[in-house]
């Protein structure tokens, strides 16, 4: 058994790829129309192309007040890791990105925490052999 996909909920498809690939850095694996959504998933430039993250659309109910929740609670519904946190949250920074948290010591960590634009807080950590 392994992971293969992770799916975030996302409230606009379209506006979550260009975050995903224009901000973040990510490129675009697969875009299948399924109905009235996509089959959506990016993957990292710098990890295993076949390890991905799915921009599932937002549509139930339940998932968006689940969303909704963590959001206004302030918890970041997932992490990536970085090898550099402050040249990372410099450079988001300069591409607009909005965080609710700086490069903060967690323990062994550093992390920071942003918006994806599309319902989500995102957290990015650099772990202590990176410092």
């Amino acid at each position: 058994m392994r992971i293969k996909l992770n799916s975030i909920m996302v409230d606009d498809q379209d506006k979550a790829l260009r975050f995903y690939t224009d901000v973040l850095g990510f490129v675009k694996k697969n875009d299948l129309p399924v109905g009235e959504y996509k089959w959506l998933t990016v993957v990292s430039p710098e990890g295993p192309d076949d390890l991905e993250l799915v921009l599932e659309p937002n549509a139930n109910p339940a998932a968006k007040v689940f969303q909704k929740a963590l959001f206004e609670q302030g918890i970041p519904l997932t992490a990536f890791e970085v090898s550099d946190i402050h040249a990372e949250f410099s450079r988001l920074k300069a591409l607009g990105v909005t965080f609710t948290m700086e490069p903060t010591n967690a323990g062994p960590v550093t992390i920071a925490v942003f918006s994806d634009t599309c319902g989500n807080l995102i957290q990015i950590y650099q772990p202590p052999a990176a410092r």
